[in-house]
């Protein structure tokens, strides 16, 4: 078979050769295109820099389309290399990308702010308390960047949401609620406390297994000398829905001058205070602890209510302890430390000893 190639490709070289005028170049032309495809098998396609594709695109312009079978590539290569040279003829160079320059991301904080510290602020009053400080911002560039984040049109007259409510309320509002206790012999007990939403101070008034109206009555009267004693007042009083709290319970408190507000239906987090009481006092104590009755419950409650008030740092009064208003005084390295076991030991409580 071989030997028969090599046969016509002599006797098709010596009809070239013989034939004179561009005889020889065609037969040249002929060996550099078998030795281009062989080149191909070997090598495949190899990496082309920028000058070599440009010079290849410009003359496959001049070149007749039926003979470009000599060039290395496929004539859609070709194609395309021309077509990247005039996108980069028409190609400028821009100053900046179009429409208006960003927002400086400080400026779009201190916009958010604004927004969510004064919800009776509208976007040009924004606009004017910025420019008094110097920044020029447009009502509707502050517009779109408060709805982005969420943040309503202004003023938002539902007026403010409890959270807001109870920060700047605080002081002499005092919320009030229940909790149950099941002991060993499954059965129920119920806790009513009162806490102070500016010290965090809890009153655990005691309990009881039938809290009617004159048990409830009078354990908020038994509260108002506790409350006199440390001169705090009562301005308001946070309490649900539920109907344990009766009409002389309420009239204890209207009669001091307290006004007593309720809670909406089903809102825990509208006494989120209280509600987060019950939930340490059990995690703390009563989840670990047996209660035999109603006796050995008021004592564990009036034990965990005094490490409540006297030790426990609270994360909403800067951990600080509701009866401490002044931190400890720091000391110079590592002071000796006592424990004191509470309940059994299972609180602690750590004092540092005075040299």
């Amino acid at each position: 078979m071989l030997f028969l190639i090599h046969l016509i490709a002599r006797l098709l070289g010596r009809l070239l050769a013989s034939s004179g005028g561009d005889g020889e170049k065609d037969l040249e032309i002929l060996v550099l295109r078998h030795q281009l495809k062989v080149l191909r098998r070997k090598n495949g396609t190899s990496a082309l820099r920028g000058f070599d594709r440009a010079v290849l695109s410009a003359v496959a312009r001049v070149l007749a389309r039926d003979r470009w079978a000599s060039f290395m590539v496929t004539p859609k290569t070709l194609l395309r290399w021309h077509r990247e040279l005039v996108r980069r003829k028409w190609t400028y160079a821009r100053g900046r990308s179009p429409g208006r320059p960003p927002i400086d991301p400080e400026i779009v904080e201190l916009i958010l702010r604004m927004g969510k510290e004064n919800p009776r602020w509208g976007c040009v009053r924004i606009q004017g308390e910025l420019r008094k400080l110097g920044i020029g911002v447009c009502a509707t560039t502050i517009r779109q960047i408060l709805r982005r984040k969420g943040i309503g049109p202004a003023p938002r007259r539902d007026g403010p949401s409890w959270s807001e409510f109870l920060r700047t309320q605080a002081e002499g509002i005092i919320a009030c609620d229940f909790f149950t206790i099941e002991t060993i012999w499954l059965r129920t007990l119920y806790v009513l406390f009162f806490i102070e939403l500016s010290t965090r101070r809890v009153y655990v008034t005691g309990s009881t297994r039938n809290p009617d109206s004159a048990w409830v009555t009078q354990q908020a009267r038994n509260l108002l000398p506790d409350l006199d004693d440390r001169e705090a007042s009562a301005r308001f009083l946070i309490r649900d829905r539920d109907s344990k709290y009766t009409s002389p319970f309420d009239e204890v408190f209207k009669t001091e001058g307290a006004r007593v507000i309720l809670t909406p239906i089903r809102a825990p987090k509208a006494n989120a205070v209280a509600e987060r009481f019950v939930g340490t006092v059990r995690r703390e104590c009563l989840d670990w602890v047996m209660v035999r009755g109603r006796r050995h419950l008021d004592r564990v409650l009036r034990v965990y209510s005094l490490h409540y008030n006297a030790e426990r740092p609270h994360r909403g009064i800067e951990l600080r302890a509701p009866e401490r208003v002044v931190p400890a005084e720091p000391v110079d390295g590592a002071p000796e430390i006592r424990r004191r076991d509470v309940l059994g030991g299972l609180i602690h409580e750590y004092k540092a000893l005075l040299a």
